[in-house]
């Protein structure tokens, strides 16, 4: 493997060692700002407040680094990074929360970066397997980062935030001095239509084959909200963790990830074929999110953590398959759409999930893991219509671009 793919790799770990760090005690930082423990309407808005702001401009830094380069775009998102964990840490009021979590999601280009800088170092054949490598080191970053948040802010509230901005403050000296540009920008004068941020969806409506895909992405992306929104309200209401316990689940989560990731999506979706792969990974989250919504012992949901992981196997090849849609010089552009579809979910879902888990949170908090699980069993179809649609549209794509 090359240098720049192990930077990148680095990258990534390192930030998801960051946002791993706060997910344990995010809920207790809430009650303690807000002076209420009814705050799961509250981690619905923040999430979805961050999501609204990717939706508006992660497609603009996508384009971005299409014209200028994918390097000086992830620098700016890791500064925007440290910047709103610098604030989350000595925030005394819960609008300078919200703040901080706006200028996060405005900058928060570098998981589409990555992608897009992944997908132009690697020939086609090998990008299920590099795409499984970087979920497999977002996997490690969540083995040590929850871990060590709980740990942490058992200690003190606020000490998870402070770790998260150094680690990202090294992680942008990394991409800094370390990274080079992964493509020759363009340098093209950039219309100001072209900074709108509905304008990748019309490109994305504009080709009949990718739509479907980007909607069962979207779907999906929704789904995941619901772990980011409710696992640590959840893990307290159900069997009273502290935020170790909370830390110690979400690390063993990403262990059996990173396994999963490493070592199985690539012989997945050869053996199974790209949409089989999808379908046996849902498969595979339905019944461990079944399972959960009834257990009534914290041990019964690490004996459960393998399955879960297993739902994780579709998704690299879920991503291969819409980058052989687009050629080379529109991946940013696509991955920006991508980023959209997940920011738009993300934008709605958290306040469903947040909502439905307040209206169950007395009576059976594990209830939520169910609403998820039938978003999953309604996507299953539409993961056979559309990946079929979009491979049926691939020489139509081939054409156009030839003639």
């Amino acid at each position: 493997m090359n240098t720049p793919l192990v930077v990148i790799y680095a990258a990534i770990c390192l930030d998801a060692v960051g946002v791993g760090l706060i997910f344990p005690i995010l809920p207790r930082l809430l009650e303690d700002v807000a002076h209420t423990q009814h705050i799961a309407p509250t981690i619905g808005i923040m999430v979805s407040l961050y999501a609204l702001m990717q939706f508006i401009f992660a497609p603009v830094l996508g384009a971005l680094s299409d014209n200028f380069g994918r390097r000086p775009v992830l620098l700016v998102s890791l500064a925007g990074a440290t910047v709103d964990y610098l604030v989350m840490a000595f925030a005394p009021q819960l609008w300078m929360l919200m703040l901080g979590r706006a200028i996060a999601g405005l900058t928060s280009a570098s998981t589409s970066v990555a992608a897009a800088y992944i997908t132009d170092m690697s020939p086609e054949d090998v990008r299920a397997r590099r795409f499984g490598l970087s979920n497999a080191m977002f996997g490690i970053g969540f083995i040590i980062g929850p871990a060590l948040g709980g740990i942490l802010g058992d200690q003190w509230l606020r000490l998870p935030f402070i770790a998260a901005a150094v680690l990202n403050g090294c992680n942008l000296l990394l991409a800094l001095f370390a990274l080079p540009e992964s493509r020759t920008p363009t340098r093209q004068k950039l219309e100001l239509a072209s900074l709108n941020p509905l304008r990748p969806l019309r490109w994305m409506f504009q080709m009949k084959g990718l739509l479907p895909i980007v909607f069962v992405y979207f779907l999906l992306s929704g789904a995941g909200e619901a772990y980011g929104t409710c696992w640590a309200l959840w893990g307290f209401d159900t069997f009273q963790w502290n935020g170790m316990r909370i830390g110690l689940s979400l690390g063993a989560f990403g262990i059996c990830q990173t396994l999963v990731q490493a070592f199985l999506p690539g012989p997945a979706a050869k053996f199974l074929g790209e949409r089989w792969a999808v379908v046996a990974g849902l498969t595979c989250a339905c019944v461990a999110l079944s399972l959960m919504a009834f257990a009534n012992q914290g041990w019964m949901v690490f004996a459960i953590m393998p399955v879960f992981a297993l739902g994780g196997i579709g998704t690299p090849a879920f991503q291969a398959l819409a980058t052989r849609q687009v050629d080379a010089a529109s991946q940013g552009q696509l991955q920006g759409v991508l980023a959209s579809a997940v920011s738009l979910a993300s934008v709605i879902t958290p306040l469903v999930f947040s909502t439905f888990y307040f209206l169950v949170q007395k009576e059976w908090p594990g209830a939520i893991w169910l609403l998820v699980v039938a978003v999953y069993a309604t996507a299953v179809p539409l993961v056979f219509l559309g990946t079929r649609s979009a491979r049926g549209a691939l020489p139509l794509l081939t054409a156009r671009r030839a003639s």
